[in-house]
């Protein structure tokens, strides 16, 4: 039987993974700025995945200072200015914290605080990045 090579990703697609918090790591503005510029030069971002510490990006109620940039209101605006999925580990997100509507009404919270355009969702939607040929790039907290 003739062995089957995988097809590499294309060069110009991309999933980022940013497990770093904001304002405790530079992981999230590093990805932005990277994010950005990949759109500048052709090139498309699949979606966006949070993990560990990194679902705090998709919390609305970070608030920093007004001399600071807010950086999950930059990414929300990214996300949505370019029509890209933001996904929020569920594992993650419940550890931490981050609450949408459905695990709201579930565990019978009072309130939920997941930022749109960013959904929670488990480990499938990464599993389905690294099966989709695009190119995963992970943005860590750097220890």
């Amino acid at each position: 039987m003739p062995e089957q090579t995988k097809t590499p990703a294309p060069a110009g697609v991309f999933t980022l993974v940013i497990t770093g918090a904001p304002y405790s790591s530079q992981a999230p503005q590093t990805a932005l700025h990277f994010a950005r510029a990949a759109l500048a030069a052709d090139k498309r971002i699949d979606r966006v995945f949070l993990y560990g510490d990194g679902v705090h990006l998709a919390s609305s109620l970070s608030t920093p200072p007004s001399d600071e940039p807010n950086l999950s209101e930059d990414w929300a605006a990214f996300l949505t200015e370019n029509t890209i999925p933001g996904i929020a580990c569920i594992a993650s997100a419940l550890r931490r914290g981050l609450i949408d509507k459905s695990e709201m009404q579930r565990y019978e919270l009072p309130t939920s605080n997941l930022r749109a355009p960013f959904e929670i969702a488990g480990l499938g939607e990464w599993v389905d990045s690294t099966a989709s040929r695009s190119r995963i790039l992970y943005f860590h907290k750097g220890d």
